[in-house]
């Protein structure tokens, strides 16, 4: 089944150091390298990689690194034949990563924010699809856009919303799925300050998430809260609920492991596991993806998530 991802895709500029910088602080780094990443291209990798035929609607700008980030998408396997190329610079993402594997990310938009409109060829790719991905890293006008013709169309619309931000009425009312994170979650229901509902302890983890999830599905009819090493937590308007851990792995680096997570959910239910096989899988391409340096290399491949899933 085909997977459409309209996104972003970004050229992410890496640092790793031993601990994170606080604001007004410099650390020092061991290491720097250019790693091709976007959420929108990091899912529609994953997805390509995870089994599916994956079409990405992006966009890249005129400089040096438009040809890299093609040259990764289509290595993946990933439909280019929509990518469209636009005057100025290229997306980039700023990337610290710790010797814990935590990072902090800064993203220049460049190309991505003049993706401000679908073309009749983008919206007929959308209608045909099986699965709509989308992200918040492009103009929401387009996002929207996007989600209105696949619901149209009878496409599943799923969203992950992130970078973190409220959400228009509109966009929820085409949204079939919303994934998301604690700290999204958190932003996207306006608590202005999200540290103090934390809690280092599992069992009042566990409560912040079903707390979130109630509250969201008042918002979309199905809702998936990823939360790390606790793996990942679903609720639905009928009134379903479920938990799924993630495989115990050692962490190298957390970048990309959403989109690792969400790519290979959007294939698990493409193929049509139930929600809770399809959790299981798309929490083991998350937890595969952490024990990897870098976005787009890490992502797994369907054999490898299919082999850590059974265990």
């Amino acid at each position: 089944m085909k997977i459409v991802v309209v996104g972003s895709t970004n050229l992410d500029l890496v640092a790793t150091t031993p601990a994170l910088p606080r604001p007004g602080e410099t650390v020092l780094g061991h290491r720097f390298s250019t790693v091709p990443g976007g959420k929108g291209a990091n899912q529609a990798i994953a997805a390509a990689r995870a089994g599916a035929d994956a079409l990405f609607l992006g966009a890249v700008g005129d400089d040096p690194f438009a040809d890299q980030l093609r040259a990764n998408l289509a290595e993946a396997g990933v439909d280019l034949s929509l990518l469209r190329i636009v005057p100025g610079p290229s997306g980039v993402a700023l990337i610290a990563v710790d010797d814990d594997g935590e990072n902090s990310i800064v993203v220049a938009p460049g190309a991505n924010a003049h993706f401000t409109e679908l073309t009749e060829e983008d919206r007929s790719a959308i209608a045909s699809a099986g699965v709509l991905l989308l992200q918040l890293e492009i103009p929401l006008a387009t996002v929207i856009e996007a989600a209105t013709v696949a619901r149209a169309a009878g496409v599943q619309v799923l969203l992950n919303a992130a970078p973190a931000q409220s959400l228009p009425a509109e966009l929820l009312a085409v949204t079939d799925m919303l994934i998301v994170n604690t700290l999204e979650a958190e932003i996207l229901l306006g608590y202005a300050d999200s540290s103090s509902r934390r809690s280092p302890s599992a069992s009042a983890r566990g409560m912040l998430a079903y707390g979130l999830l109630e509250e969201m599905r008042r918002l979309v009819p199905k809702v998936v809260l990823t939360a790390g090493a606790d793996g990942a937590y679903y609720t639905d308007q009928k009134g379903g609920w479920l938990h799924v851990p993630t495989p115990r792995v050692e962490a190298v680096d957390t970048t990309a492991a959403g989109d690792a997570f969400v790519g290979a959910l959007a294939v698990a239910l493409s193929m049509g596991k139930q929600i809770g096989p399809a959790l299981s899988w798309a929490c083991a391409a998350g937890a595969i993806c952490v024990t990897r340096a870098g976005a787009g290399g890490s992502l797994a491949t369907f054999a490898e998530i299919d082999g850590l899933a059974a265990h």
